[in-house]
């Protein structure tokens, strides 16, 4: 039987949709990403960048301009102020960031909000909760953060500590208005953005003993009585993302706070993996490219032995591995985005993309290092901090070995499903 005739065929691709992906993939040069770029190579530059990464300071003159350019509000209805852009739109806008822009932390944050923060309140966020959230997260006037992290779960996900208890008159179910409230007690680690957050999408269990079965998500105002902040946490890259722990101590929540419903937690944690383990590294990708090209430019000046560097096997293959990755990283990251844009099964696609993406950026970020040779090593050339803004890929989002293993499973089902075939 062909793949034509099985009745699990996948639908053809829309017209819109493959003429996009295609272009996006075979169009280095895409004008989408070229202009954002242009702009914030021109519009995203602190000369006191060294200095804040020195200190781990935020640039929020950055995020205004970001804004003003409608970055956070990309894929935003236009009901809610935002520009209604796509998947693909966004993915080449965030590879133009990453290219322009030095401040990798900066644009990092950026990249939680377009794509954590605002795909899971537009997904499940009532029309209420959208209506007070989703302008100011496109107008760049809220910053939420993502808190599931614990000091002691880690890449158990749900081993979580953090709880929540039902005050009197609550029911089960819905969100809006069904009645009584919340209190939210427990510690969240490691959590971006949070000395700068407005509110912060928080995952609690009703108890730890029932594992994804009894986690509900909060939004949680910054505000309320009983969150504390800590903080701003020192890390080896993205020095310039805040990233600091977050108690909440009694905090008092009512129904309105619930996203989604209560115990659909693992529902929208595993729907903000799907896409943000991939896609949030789009703009990593771009850097990748800019990467490269300033390794080119710098072996074709650089001259030992009366010669330029780049006539040199060993530097020239390098140069060619640093494409090699660039490019596979790029074709993993648009396969994951056609598949999630039709609504087809993605998991897979997205954990190979965060994988070959993320160890991809750290092999060749090592390459720039080498090239550059002392130069690469010093800190004034800005070479090293890349090295150090993208070690963190391979942790966030869930480890590579944690991607390894999704991979691994999604094998096995599949393996299985043949076999049964089969017979």
């Amino acid at each position: 039987m062909s793949a034509e005739d099985s009745p699990d065929a996948p639908e053809p691709l829309p017209e819109s949709t493959s003429d996009a992906i295609l272009a996006a993939l075979c169009d280095l040069h895409h004008p989408v990403k070229v202009e954002m770029a242009e702009w914030a190579a021109a519009k995203l530059v602190d000369p006191s960048l060294p200095e804040r990464d020195v200190a781990c300071r935020f640039w929020p003159e950055g995020w205004e301009l970001a804004a003003g350019r409608g970055v956070q509000g990309t894929m935003i209805s236009p009901a809610h102020g935002g520009s209604g852009n796509d998947v693909v739109t966004a993915l080449l806008q965030f590879e133009g960031l990453g290219y322009g822009c030095a401040d990798a932390g900066l644009v990092f944050a950026l990249s939680t909000q377009v794509w954590t923060m605002q795909p899971l309140l537009a997904q499940f966020g009532s029309a209420t909760q959208q209506e007070r959230y989703l302008p100011g997260l496109a107008d760049g006037s809220i910053k939420g953060a993502f808190c599931i992290t614990e000091t002691d779960s880690g890449s158990d996900t749900f081993a979580m500590a953090t709880t929540f208890a039902r005050t009197d008159g609550g029911t089960d179910g819905g969100s809006d208005g069904d009645g009584g409230g919340f209190v939210l007690n427990g510690h969240k680690a490691y959590v971006t953005m949070a000395p700068e957050a407005d509110v912060f999408l928080v995952f609690a269990t009703s108890d730890p003993k029932l594992g994804q079965w009894g986690v509900t998500t909060f939004i949680v105002d910054a505000t309320l009585e009983g969150v504390t902040v800590g903080p701003n946490r020192p890390k080896m890259g993205l020095r310039t993302t805040p990233f600091a722990d977050v108690t909440f101590d009694n905090v008092e929540l009512g129904p309105e706070s619930v996203l989604g419903s209560v115990g659909s937690g693992a529902a929208v944690f595993s729907t903000a993996m799907e896409a943000e383990r991939a896609f949030v590294l789009s703009a990593q990708i771009g850097a990748m490219e800019r990467q490269l090209d300033e390794a080119v430019a710098y072996t074709r000046t650089r001259r030992q032995f009366s010669q330029p560097i780049g006539d040199f096997q060993a530097v020239s293959h390098r140069l060619a591995d640093m494409k090699l990755r660039h490019d596979n990283a790029r074709l993993q990251l648009y396969r994951a985005a056609a598949l999630f844009m039709l609504g087809r099964p993605s998991m897979e696609a997205a954990a190979l993309a965060k994988i070959q993406a993320s160890e991809a950026a750290v092999a060749s970020s090592v390459d720039a290092l080498l090239t550059h040779g002392a130069r690469g090593y010093v800190s004034e050339f800005g070479v090293e901090r890349d090295l150090r803004n993208v070690a963190g890929g391979i942790v966030y989002g869930g480890t590579s070995d944690i991607q390894r293993n999704i991979v691994a499973r999604m094998l096995g089902q599949r393996r299985g499903g043949r076999d049964q075939d089969r017979r």
